[in-house]
């Protein structure tokens, strides 16, 4: 999909979107391709305030330039759009899992680092401390699967083309707080 009409997706599912800057162009396509895309990875920021949140995902930091995701979800709920294209949010992980996500199939347990995520997958990094402790409110809940299920409904895919970062990177805990089969049951009840 383009880039406007990812924007469209996400407003249609009804949630209210910040453009950040030149987000439709800012990517890491010169380090590789984007696509085919096959999924939505969601993942914890380990950070706290969107401000500075939204800063890191966009610019990234050292040793990890930005964009870090195509879409930043806040605690409130809003959606902060930082890039669109090859983002570096998904790393290496297991083609098991990939080829489990495109044929929408249960997932196995992900034990190798063996495939070009950044390719193959949305990212949303959602505001979160990621310690197990931190709150996940409902208004975020809600827009996390909202966004995952505006990816899905556009190219046709169900709930099991949602996946977290844990569930594709061996020594990965993102996004922690909620389980990932909770968050596929709330998009599911979106898709209906």
């Amino acid at each position: 999909m383009s880039a406007g009409d990812f924007l469209a997706a996400l407003t249609n599912e009804g949630l209210q979107v910040t453009q950040v800057g030149d987000w439709q162009h800012h990517n890491r396509n010169h380090k590789g391709p984007w696509g085919s895309v096959h999924g939505v990875m969601i993942h914890h920021t380990v950070t706290s305030g969107t401000e500075e949140t939204v800063e890191i995902c966009r610019d990234g930091y050292e040793g990890l330039p930005g964009p870090l995701c195509h879409g930043v979800i806040a605690k409130d709920g809003g959606v902060h759009l930082v890039g669109y294209g090859r983002a570096n949010h998904a790393g290496l992980g297991d083609d098991d899992v990939l080829r489990a996500v495109i044929a929408e199939k249960a997932l196995p347990r992900d034990n190798e680092a063996n495939t070009d995520g950044n390719r193959a997958f949305y990212g949303f990094e959602c505001e979160n401390l990621g310690d197990g402790e931190d709150p996940w409110p409902e208004e975020q809940l809600d827009a996390i699967a909202r966004a995952a299920a505006a990816v899905c409904r556009h190219h046709g895919w169900t709930e099991r083309s949602v996946i977290g970062h844990l569930e594709w990177q061996p020594g990965k805990v993102d996004p922690r707080g909620f389980t990932m089969a909770a968050m596929r049951e709330r998009i599911h009840e979106r898709l209906k």
